[in-house]
């Protein structure tokens, strides 16, 4: 096996898709010559060519546009959307059109589309460069959302979303590209959608997370469980659509306890539903309210303070002994 950074996984994934199938095309701002504003793509143009590498005007419309047409005609877009903050200028030929084929023409046509998107805080990249956007795709349908954290689900979660024949969103860890390492074997089988990772077991608190919390949830429930106060399974969902309901309900089922920890803002983020699925799912066995650690109902900040906006250990372990101490 060999090691990779995130940034390398996601590359590798790209550069394996476009050898196996040559209807696979990359598309987006300074992708081509430039190999992207990360470097996700660097390399890449020199090996298919500008035909399959392509450099785009400054446009998240036009662009996205551009990959509905090629989806529709029967190639495979790539769309690099340079930060997630930059993604809700396209939001109308998303959530409206792209998302929508298969609905509208009852199922003749599909538009298979991939939307790269960096996403989350921690660059200290400001209002632009910090965003995480997941719950604004979650309510249209017909879009899959894929989070995935480590090197191996970043390239296997890719490569799946590359062979959907419907538009998949995948939120990438920008905090992560370059700091995580892992091995894997570069064989490109891709990860099977809406499969829940289980990072670490436990019986006493069920942590649901993902994207960059997923490293910080899990360094505080191992100093907790080092200590006797609590033993918590996280599971790293790496799909919120579709979701891996039958994991979280049987975790939740073991523990009777639940804590949410994203970093998105507390108020309609994705914590919200999943509080609601697992009443509805599993409220007999609840022993505690279900807790949120999430990000604030205010813009992210500017430049600086992301130790502020986005959940940190003390937040982190404040939420998880509130539901170890509580009493009917």
């Amino acid at each position: 096996m060999t090691e990779y950074t995130v940034l390398e996984a996601i590359t590798a994934a790209m550069s394996d898709a476009m050898t196996a199938d040559r209807s696979v095309v990359v598309l987006g701002e300074d992708v081509g010559v430039s190999g992207g504003i990360f470097r996700a793509t660097q390399g890449l143009q020199q090996e298919f060519g500008p035909e399959r590498i392509i450099d785009t005007p400054l446009d998240e419309k036009g662009i996205v546009a551009h990959a509905i047409g090629m989806g529709l005609y029967g190639l495979r877009p790539v769309v690099e959307v340079q930060f997630s903050g930059f993604i809700h200028d396209a939001f109308e030929q998303i959530m409206f059109c792209g998302s929508k084929y298969r609905w509208l023409t009852g199922g003749e046509y599909s538009c298979p589309m991939v939307l790269r998107a960096p996403s989350y805080g921690g660059i200290k990249g400001g209002f632009w460069h910090s965003q995480s956007p997941e719950a604004y795709f979650l309510h249209g349908g017909g879009i899959k959302v894929l989070t995935p954290t480590t090197p191996e689900d970043c390239y296997r979660s890719l490569l799946a979303a590359i062979a959907d024949p419907d538009p998949v969103l995948v939120i990438e860890p920008v905090p992560l590209y370059r700091s995580l390492r892992g091995e894997f074997e570069r064989d490109g089988v891709p990860i099977e959608l809406g499969t829940a990772r289980t990072v670490r077991e436990g019986s006493d608190v069920t942590i649901l997370t993902w994207g960059p919390q997923v490293l910080q949830v899990t360094a505080v429930t191992e100093s907790m469980a080092a200590e006797g106060s609590a033993r918590c399974e996280v599971l790293d969902l790496r799909s919120l659509v579709p979701l891996d309901l039958d994991t979280i309900v049987k975790s939740v089922r073991r523990t009777g306890r639940v804590l949410i920890v994203h970093e998105a803002a507390r108020s309609g983020g994705f914590g919200a539903e999943l509080a609601t699925l697992i009443q509805h799912k599993a409220f007999g066995w609840l022993h505690a309210p279900i807790e949120r650690v999430t990000g604030h109902d205010v813009p992210y900040n500017f430049s600086t303070g992301d130790e502020f906006y986005r959940p940190d250990p003390v937040r982190i372990r404040a939420g998880i002994t509130r539901l170890m101490e509580f009493e009917f």
